[in-house]
């Protein structure tokens, strides 16, 4: 997404996948983005865990670079490949409702429920609603949400078949760097345990087990560049990692 052509080429797919589909919902991040915008502000990034550690500052710079400039780029670029994109945030209409995840992380946010009428409503308009990784709570306290942690909450709460996480790296690979086609969740967790999957990957992994354990048909860790991803994936076609429960 920090890239103008790939983005397009993104929302090209995604606006042929909502005419197959209709009940095609995007959620984004923007962490690339984000981390640019905070050093041209002398701003330093700290992850732990895979996470960003969200100060008032940074929080201030989630809004305005996930939920203002990420996200009406990927509307703007939806729209243009013919799409009805709806740019929102988790916050709208409490689609996504969080909680302070640690106290170390700042106002990293933990989803606790999703509300899906937003959704179902905008879908059933012949809108494609695209998602920004902030939330909130019913006092008005704004959180920074993963983007993986906010699509399974999207996911579940909207029951969905099918949730693909588009990253840039081929899937989920082993110790020797080998993209695994297939990985349970006792598996993923032996990854993380050992080692072999940390940071962002560690974020992604343990976001598609709750996804499965919530109720998603089927979660696939997929290389958002590869030619066609989404259609070839929508169709079946084994790229990347598939997630099955055991």
């Amino acid at each position: 997404m920090d890239d103008d052509a790939t983005r397009q080429a993104m929302a090209a797919q995604l606006a042929s996948a909502q005419k197959v589909n209709p009940q095609t919902v995007v959620v984004h991040g923007g962490g690339k983005q984000m981390t640019r915008f905070l050093m041209e502000r002398n701003v330093e990034s700290k992850f732990v865990d895979g996470l960003r550690v969200t100060t008032a500052e940074v929080l201030d710079a989630v809004l305005k670079v996930f939920a203002g400039s990420v996200n009406h780029q990927l509307v703007a670029s939806l729209v243009a490949a013919g799409a009805t994109a709806v740019g929102i945030t988790g916050i709208d209409a409490c689609l996504v409702e969080a909680e302070q995840l640690r106290p170390d992380l700042g106002f990293v946010g933990k989803p606790v429920r999703s509300n899906p009428s937003l959704l179902e409503t905008l879908i059933g308009g012949g809108f494609l609603p695209v998602v920004a990784c902030v939330a909130g709570d019913r006092q008005g306290q704004i959180y920074n949400v993963n983007a993986d942690q906010m699509a399974v909450s999207c996911a579940i709460g909207f029951n969905v078949d099918r949730l693909l996480f588009l990253t840039d790296v081929d899937g989920v690979k082993d110790l020797s760097g080998q993209v695994i086609p297939a990985l349970s969740l006792e598996q993923s967790r032996v990854l993380i345990a050992d080692g072999v999957a940390t940071g962002g990957m560690q974020a992604k992994l343990n976001a598609a087990g709750e996804a499965l354990l919530g109720g998603a048909g089927e979660v696939v860790i997929a290389p958002g560049a590869a030619p066609n991803v989404v259609a070839r994936l929508l169709a079946g076609e084994a790229i990347g990692t598939r997630f099955v429960r055991s």
